[in-house]
């Protein structure tokens, strides 16, 4: 299976697209990535049982998807390796807005950049 980003439907008015999937061109099978399931079933959750329609970019929720979308809008593989080495700069880039945030003492900053952070941790390479 190979990792893809698509737009996964919610009760047929709500797309929500980038999401981390693994997909199989063999048997069609596609199943979203383990590290970023829980906080898509948790963004469903909040819309609740009837949502109104609507777009949704994923890579504007989760941190990791952006990193992949940005990958394949910059035409890069997504292949372990080099999926690794682009988290490892962006954690870095996250680190030094870190810093910055903590220099100029923005605990609602800090705060944000921490939940970042966590979105990029090892769970997520495999």
């Amino acid at each position: 299976m190979k990792l893809i980003l698509r737009t996964v439907i919610y009760v047929h008015k709500v797309s929500i697209a980038n999401v981390p999937v693994y997909s199989c061109d063999r048997c069609s099978r596609n199943e979203v990535f383990p590290g970023v399931k829980q906080d898509l079933g948790e963004l469903v959750g909040r819309m609740g049982a009837k949502p109104e329609p609507q777009t949704i970019a994923f890579e504007e929720k989760h941190e990791w998807a952006g990193v992949l979308k940005d990958m394949i809008a910059r035409e890069q593989p997504l292949q372990a390796e080099s999926v690794a080495r682009r988290l490892e700069e962006r954690t870095n880039e996250l680190l030094d807005l870190l810093l910055v945030a903590d220099s100029l003492k923005d605990e609602t900053w800090k705060t944000e950049l921490r939940s970042r952070l966590s979105q990029l941790s090892a769970q997520y390479i495999s």
